[in-house]
């Protein structure tokens, strides 16, 4: 089970979450630039129940916190809802706004740090102060089997929430962990559009990784 803390029982951080001081006052900038923006903490998409967990890194500034869901209304979101719905992990289309009626089929969204930081680059100290998130995420899916970390910092906060040493659980993309009992955290790169357009992550590449999640939930392999 990931790791104890005062914040496990708590997995979403109030509106006006002041855990991170930058974060904070970036947030409370942009609800003066654009006061039609969620400009929040934004919250996992998904139920509970679902078997399999996409976790990326944090929302975007004109994407998850502009419209309040993870990965909806930027680059990464556009790679994402497609594939998922490819492999089963999606109904309806994917058109970019929070009201476009799509729904996760046992499957649900997450970040590692929930709200938007500058120039997308969490520091050390923000990623710790939001991980009981994560964890309290982590330990209320009591179904959960498959983890799909999406580039290194999210690898490594799922590691950390497991109270596993980083050492053990190098990232690379495609790569498997047994990360706990009846768990395996799966990898890949950032499907961020910096990502996909210099080939670092391709289509197929992202593909290969969510059949191998698919087959894993299915048949108990990859």
């Amino acid at each position: 089970m990931p790791v104890s803390s005062p914040l496990t029982s708590v997995c979403e951080p109030e509106r006006d979450c002041a855990l991170c001081p930058r974060l904070a006052a970036f947030r409370e900038s942009w609800r003066v630039e654009e006061p039609d923006w969620f400009n929040a903490p934004v919250p996992s998409f998904g139920t509970q129940t679902a078997r399999f967990l996409v976790v990326g890194l944090a929302p975007g500034l004109r994407g998850a916190n502009r419209t309040g869901r993870p990965f909806t209304g930027d680059g990464a979101g556009d790679v994402l809802y497609p594939a998922l719905a490819r492999h089963g992990f999606l109904s309806g289309r994917y058109d970019a706004r929070p009201d476009d009626g799509i729904a996760l089929q046992d499957a649900r969204i997450t970040n590692a740090v929930r709200c938007v930081p500058p120039e997308n680059k969490p520091t050390p100290a923000e990623i710790r102060q939001c991980a009981p998130f994560l964890g309290a995420t982590l330990s209320s899916m009591g179904r959960l089997k498959a983890i799909l970390a999406l580039g290194k910092i999210a690898h490594d906060a799922v590691v950390r929430a497991y109270g596993e040493r980083l050492a053990a659980y190098p990232f690379g993309h495609a790569s498997q962990h047994a990360i706990a009992p009846g768990v395996t955290l799966f990898d890949s790169f950032h499907t961020s559009r910096y990502n996909m357009n210099t080939g670092r992550l391709t289509t197929a590449m992202f593909d290969a990784v969510l059949a191998s999640v698919r087959s894993h939930l299915e048949n108990g392999k990859a």
